[in-house]
């Protein structure tokens, strides 16, 4: 199979200098016209992929190298690309900058290879003015594999300032392709992990991609951006399948009923028929909503792929969970930001521990660990597991190597995964009885719960490197 979809990256010499106004107002421009854009996200950032989605009309997808894998690169992308006119790949911080130690690994730079792509380097330019031909040179000849094949000057403060760029960059080689003036219509709020995320800010975010969209517009020359995208490589191989990945993916045994730490159950109640949906399918709930905004798309496609009916719900709204609920995953966001309302939720809280204690598969990360601690910020959550939560003053930030330490409704101990931390808060205790990771760097520990049915952690996972991990979770909403 041929891959051929026209793609540019869009990239940087550092974070901040404008890589997502420019590839949301990129996606947003390109889409006005007509085209089906294909968006993503270099690393494993959810925030922006909720901009993107809200550009193009289509689901905002990841490409992460050290998560996934380098081989998984390609294929993710023609999957997420499949029958679009264009994609736009927004890089991640600086374009040569990667996972910490590992040389390019996880870098925009090493994504635009495996895509034979074309980068265009979006330049900060409000500093300076010749010296931005030394700054685009540098790129452009780091790595000669890497294709610098345009520049987007942005924060220009005046027509004669923007003169002096051109000047300067007509001696680089590098094409100028567009020319965006400082606009604070565009900026985006922020909280301690980025932007705030679309769905806390529907119709301000609407605004904001309108007003991106605007921007490059009168801006950039998307004529010739869009030849650009022509000009990319051809990729050979196939565009990954949900379907494919979980039959190939090992049998799933599952867990002995035995391990993991015994939680307290609720009081005894009447055992009920356990709902089914139609032809056998089990439902597995999934959070959404304002909270619960961090998800990588392709976790529902496997558990569909699986067998699962997969339904959305929102805890700051939903009483109770999706009729037929066998199975919970609930992923990150920002629980503390909700906590009040979270917590005023109580029939939904009680739905969450009842499931939980009667031994269903719980998949919890990050936001979803907080949800099922005992209180989060002095406010009653779910109870599930016995550990108190709270805002800290410390980023905990970075990639991670990590073991499955206990069997559990995912994965068998010894089971290996890449993992992302990204969070200000913390628990305590870290760690249960049963825990859920071993992780090496960047210091040896042991983190998470494993409790009956329940695996709760901070580490955040793409089960596209782990098919089985879908595929052994849903096996356990059949059986529990």
């Amino acid at each position: 199979m041929v891959i051929s979809v026209p793609r540019l990256v869009i990239a940087a010499p550092s974070s901040g200098s404008g890589k997502t106004t420019v590839a949301t107002g990129l996606m947003a421009a390109f889409a006005s016209r007509g085209l089906a854009v294909s968006p993503h996200k270099v690393g494993p950032d959810y925030i922006d992929p909720g901009y993107h989605a809200l550009a193009t009309g289509r689901v905002g997808r990841n490409l992460d190298a050290y998560l996934c894998g380098t081989e998984l690169i390609a294929p993710l992308f023609a999957h997420g690309a499949r029958g679009c006119d264009l994609a736009v790949v927004e890089g991640v911080m600086g374009l040569y900058d990667g996972a910490a130690g590992e040389g390019e690994l996880a870098s925009t730079a090493q994504v635009a290879k495996l895509l034979r792509a074309p980068v265009v380097l979006v330049v900060d330019a409000s500093s300076q003015s010749r010296s931005v031909a030394a700054l685009v040179h540098g790129f452009a000849s780091w790595d000669p594999e890497v294709r610098v094949s345009g520049v987007i000057l942005n924060k220009v403060g005046s027509s004669r300032h923007e003169e002096m760029l051109r000047e300067a960059l007509d001696e680089s080689g590098v094409p100028v392709l567009g020319c965006l003036r400082r606009a604070a219509q565009v900026d985006t709020p922020a909280r301690h992990l980025g932007l705030v995320p679309v769905a806390e800010r529907r119709s301000d975010a609407v605004d904001a991609v309108g007003a991106m969209a605007e921007q490059v517009r009168r801006g950039c020359d998307l004529d010739a951006l869009y030849a650009l995208a022509r000009g990319a490589g051809e990729l050979s191989g196939a565009a990954w399948d949900a379907a494919a990945a979980v039959v190939s993916s090992p049998p799933p045994p599952l867990p002995v009923p035995s391990l993991g730490a015994a939680a307290p159950r609720p009081p005894h109640r009447p055992e009920r028929p356990r709902p089914q949906t139609p032809d056998g399918l089990r439902v597995v709930a999934v959070a959404g909503g304002a909270a619960f905004t961090f998800s990588y798309a392709e976790h529902a496609e496997l558990l569909t792929a699986a067998g699962a009916e997969v339904v959305t719900f929102d805890p700051l709204r939903d009483e109770q969970l999706p009729d037929g609920t066998r199975g919970l995953v609930i992923g990150g966001g920002f629980p503390e930001v909700y906590a009040p309302e979270l917590s005023a939720n109580e029939p939904l809280r009680k739905a969450v521990a009842e499931l939980a204690f009667g031994g269903a598969p719980v998949a919890a990360e990050c936001a979803g660990l907080l949800y099922l601690s005992r209180e989060l910020d002095g406010q009653p959550m779910c109870g599930v597991l016995d550990v108190s939560a709270r805002m800290s003053e410390r980023l905990t930030l970075g990639y991670r190597d990590a073991v499955a330490v206990s069997d559990s409704a995912l994965a068998v101990a010894g089971t290996r995964m890449r993992g992302h931390e990204f969070h200000r808060t913390v628990v305590e205790p870290g760690a249960g009885a049963a825990p859920a990771w071993g992780v090496r760097a960047p210091e040896r520990r042991v983190e998470g719960f494993v409790q009956q049915g329940v695996h709760a952690s901070y580490l955040h996972t793409h089960w596209a490197s782990q098919p089985g991990v879908a595929r052994r979770f849903v096996e356990r909403c059949r059986t529990s």
